[in-house]
């Protein structure tokens, strides 16, 4: 079993034009897998091609949330400093429904009060439920962004039975991310963990069985400043098998089990 990433953004622009040699490098650093995460249709399109390129590249088709009430929000007016292609909610959400069955995994979705204003939650929230479905449906794992809505977003997925879910770069309190753990799902630690008080407090207090990896790559590097990418999971590893007080190749066949559990086979 090597190691894994979980939530890479590889065909991010600051990726995208060096993918050979940033998965060359994640090679190198013990990667077997790379679990590549869409934003929207034309995205997911392009995480599709790569991984039909690169073995080592899973896909996992999503709707970022911001995304599935971008339209309205611009229409009201609201700022999001963002550039790129935009599309409806009924489009982002009728590409899953046609191309669930391709991908690995169903992410990132999810909900975001960040960037989205309260009177625009129960759009994005019909929405999410829907993709939820489809993932439920197609007996999809599910990866979730959301950020200032966690404990609304475990209350969807505690109603719609959702079970085979990891957490992407959770931002809540640990509190809640121990409730999360105890449903059954999984939380993926980004790379910048040894400078992060709550990813450090997350893998020294969460049951070991739920944790997982990720870069978020580009962004979240060890380093600030930085650039992230896929092979940086090793040293977040080498972390935890500290913290757990492991031998290294102990903790990532841990690691491994984990990804495995949730996915369905190993990395």
């Amino acid at each position: 079993m090597g190691l894994f990433d979980v939530h890479a953004h590889l065909t991010h622009p600051d990726l995208a034009s060096e993918s050979t040699a940033v998965l060359e490098r994640a090679r190198a650093a013990g990667l077997t897998t790379i679990v590549s995460n869409g934003l929207n249709p034309r995205d997911n399109d392009a995480v599709l091609d790569l991984a039909r390129r690169e073995p080592i590249v899973r896909p996992a088709l999503g709707f970022y949330p911001v995304d599935t009430v971008l339209q309205p929000m611009r229409a009201a007016g609201v700022d999001y400093p963002r550039e790129g292609e935009e599309c409806s909610a009924e489009e982002g959400i009728a590409y899953l429904r046609e191309n669930v069955e391709q991908a690995f995994a169903v992410g990132e979705i999810g909900l975001d009060g960040h960037w989205v204003p309260e009177a625009f939650w129960p759009e994005q929230e019909r929405v999410f439920r829907t993709l939820v479905k489809l993932a439920l449906t197609a007996d999809k794992p599910i990866i979730i962004h959301t950020r200032k809505r966690e404990a609304r977003t475990l209350e969807i997925l505690d109603e719609l039975g959702a079970k085979r879910v990891n957490w992407h770069c959770f931002g809540g309190k640990v509190k809640l991310a121990r409730k999360i753990a105890e449903r059954g799902h999984y939380l993926s630690i980004p790379a910048n963990a040894r400078r992060s008080e709550s990813f450090t407090r997350m893998l020294q207090t969460l049951p070991r069985e739920r944790i997982l990896l990720e870069t978020d790559c580009p962004y979240l590097a060890p380093e600030p400043g930085t650039r992230n990418e896929p092979a940086n999971v090793a040293g977040t590893a080498a972390y935890a098998a500290r913290l757990w007080n492991l031998p290294e190749s102990d903790a990532v066949a841990a690691l491994a089990e984990n990804f495995e559990r949730l996915f369905g086979l190993p990395p």
